[in-house]
């Protein structure tokens, strides 16, 4: 127990005094430490904040673009436009509707003909759903009344009169008042004398007016022959597809058969034609270069190329002046 006792006295003195006066001499300091601490702590730079480094953003991710069904890369309406609906990667040739294509081909629109007539349903059609919201389906999704566009203008120095299908109002296809519009082109370049360029591009004959479209074919085979007779020029250009009962008639009465490359050919598609024959048929069927080498279509002219080769003809064929030669 003393030796307890001593040890407990001994411990306690060596606190006293030198400790005591280590221990505040020791004090100061750590203040010191503690206020240069703190005056580091406010008189640190502030850090910046660090701006992340990303890639500018390219035309296709800031405007409308279309991508190619082609190539599948994604280019730029505006591209498109400036190209003639041409992917500038692959060279695919990108459908164009019915009124942009005579706006690109006609120098000057005097006019368009045929927007007085209007589709019926006589047949009181339905199928999945009825003709008449059918139409006006059609006719929300294109801004157009009908599947035909027509007008008439110039092509440089040459009067003419032009019509197209447009395929995105119900496939192009082809009914009374597509029939209507067609002879009343025709009548028109009959009456003035001046040539008629169709772009084809259709489904074949509308099923919803029945015979009623069947008819369209002898009407428009009828004004072909009109204009035969009189001498006056017919050029048919087909575009991507032309399938039907339009390429029974209109499409291959022409003078002259001029075709987009790679466009899609023929009368009855392709499986039924392999049901039919039992045979399997190979890509190039029914494509423009095939019917080109079997001489269905007289050339195969890249859009790039269309306007001139289509004027060339004209100016040759009406013995009219060529102002490009």
């Amino acid at each position: 127990m003393a030796n307890t006792m001593t040890d407990t006295i001994t411990k306690a003195d060596m606190t006293t005094p030198n400790n005591i006066e280590k221990t505040a001499t020791d004090k100061p300091s750590a203040e010191k430490n503690g206020n240069a601490a703190g005056q580091s702590w406010f008189n640190r730079p502030i850090p910046g904040i660090k701006q992340q480094l990303t890639a500018p953003l390219t035309a296709v991710e800031t405007e409308p673009s279309t991508k190619c069904s082609n190539c599948h890369s994604m280019i730029t309406n505006t591209a498109l436009i400036f190209n003639c609906y041409v992917c500038p990667h692959c060279d695919h040739h990108l459908p164009m509707s019915a009124r942009e294509r005579l706006n690109w081909l006609l120098d000057q629109v005097d006019g368009e003909l045929g927007q007085e007539f209007n589709a019926k349903d006589p047949l009181s059609f339905v199928d999945s759903k009825p003709y008449p919201q059918r139409m006006s389906e059609a006719q929300d999704k294109t801004g157009e009344s009908e599947a035909l566009i027509v007008m008439y203008g110039k092509l440089r120095n040459l009067d003419i009169v032009t019509c197209a299908f447009d395929f995105r109002f119900m496939g192009g296809s082809m009914g009374s008042v597509v029939g209507d519009r067609f002879v009343q082109a025709a009548e028109k370049a009959l009456e003035e004398k001046t040539p008629l360029v169709c772009f084809a591009a259709s489904g074949g004959a509308r099923m919803q007016e029945g015979l009623l479209s069947l008819m369209q074919m002898a009407r428009t085979a009828a004004a072909i022959e009109r204009l035969r007779l009189a001498g006056v020029p017919y050029i048919v250009v087909l575009t991507n597809p032309v399938y039907g009962g339009v390429t029974a008639s209109l499409a291959m009465l022409g003078d002259i058969h001029l075709a987009e490359p790679k466009a899609m050919i023929g009368f009855a598609g392709k499986r039924v034609i392999e049901q039919t024959v039992r045979e399997t048929l190979e890509e190039p069927f029914q494509r423009a270069e095939f019917l080109l080498e079997h001489g269905v279509v007289d050339e195969v002219v890249h859009r790039h190329q269309l306007i001139d080769t289509i004027y060339r003809l004209l100016a040759k064929l009406c013995h009219v002046t060529n102002v490009d030669a």
